[in-house]
């Protein structure tokens, strides 16, 4: 059952005229706006209102929330959503949710307020309360690199990308090597990614694998790339992500290691800086761009009542570079 504003002043303890002022922009203090912010994002409210204002008056915007800023796959998505809406004759309105996912519902409900006609999410993992705010907004929510089972989404096929990266470092001898992931609640790059590279070992025999998580942040690879060489002495380092890789190169640098001959680096993603550095990283190449431009026409069909598909998914490309040595010419 939908919950109404007396509803939310009830669970509140403020007045009806406080949550409608809250709801439309006004001023409210601070201490009651947190509270208003969490009871209605916990209720899943979005005011009635909205989608009758939506059909009397239909918005050109589409919102947009990314993990975070200084991200490759997030600026190029971005930038493919922008370029496609801008087409369009639309605007993006973009809201950083800083890997948090307390920011990235608040920002859901934030855009639901702003009547966006649609709304794009890049979320590391679905939840039940995405769910219930996509339901209650009443607005498309479209996901781009993660799937749902309830919402529309635009993924890439990260399992695959797994399998190709492990069958290749496979073919290229190496049989003791360190898979540095991330954690696992991230469904695509923890869990699928990982899945596909064990997927191929299992059809490899005498191999040693050992497994490691990181955050998805340079510094913190490094260091645990550092406790990766003194432990277990890998011919090579998967990477769960390319920004994960250039901490293992300099982990590597550090330590007087030299790419490929000494260590062996791939990562994932295709980053434009894995073909600045020396020596250039193996990597598979994943099409943010033009996820952002098919995420951005799939959203603005669903925002004008056209049936779409419920999944889309975008292959990849294997790289191969510089950073993996083949182990097998070196034994002849």
């Amino acid at each position: 059952m939908n919950k109404t504003i007396s509803d939310i002043a009830q669970m509140a303890g403020v007045a009806k005229s406080t949550v409608s002022r809250y709801l439309n922009g006004g001023s409210v203090s601070v201490k009651t706006k947190q509270k208003l912010e969490r009871i209605t994002r916990e209720a899943g409210y979005v005011p009635n209102t909205f989608a009758q204002s939506l059909k009397a008056k239909r918005t050109n915007l589409i919102g947009t929330i990314v993990p975070r800023l200084d991200s490759f796959a997030a600026a190029q998505t971005m930038t493919g959503i922008d370029e496609e809406i801008r087409a369009a004759g639309g605007q993006m309105l973009i809201y950083n949710a800083g890997q948090d996912r307390e920011r990235e519902l608040e920002a859901m409900q934030e855009l639901a307020r702003q009547k966006v006609a649609g709304i794009i999410l890049m979320p590391a993992r679905v939840t039940p309360e995405h769910l219930r705010i996509a339901e209650a907004a009443g607005i498309p929510v479209l996901l781009v690199g993660q799937g749902s089972d309830k919402l529309h989404s635009v993924i890439y096929d990260d399992h695959r990308a797994g399998l190709l990266m492990g069958r290749y470092v496979l073919e290229q001898g190496h049989r003791r090597i360190a898979y540095l992931g991330v954690t696992e609640e991230d469904e695509a790059v923890g869990r699928q990614r990982k899945a596909g590279f064990a997927q191929a070992v299992q059809e490899c025999a005498g191999c040693e694998v050992f497994y490691y998580e990181s955050s998805f942040k340079i510094a913190d690879a490094r260091l645990i790339a550092e406790r990766i060489l003194e432990e277990c002495s890998p011919t090579l380092i998967v990477c769960a992500t390319d920004n994960i890789a250039l901490g293992v190169v300099k982990a590597a640098h550090i330590h007087g290691l030299s790419i490929p001959h000494e260590l062996s680096i791939t990562g994932f993603g295709g980053y434009e800086v894995t073909e600045i550095i020396h020596p250039t990283l193996t990597t598979v190449r994943f099409p943010y761009f033009e996820a952002g431009k098919l995420a951005a026409r799939l959203v603005q069909r669903l925002a004008a009542g056209e049936e779409v598909e419920w999944q889309t998914i975008l292959d990849v490309e294997l790289l191969r570079q510089e950073s993996v040595d083949n182990l097998n010419i070196r034994s002849l």
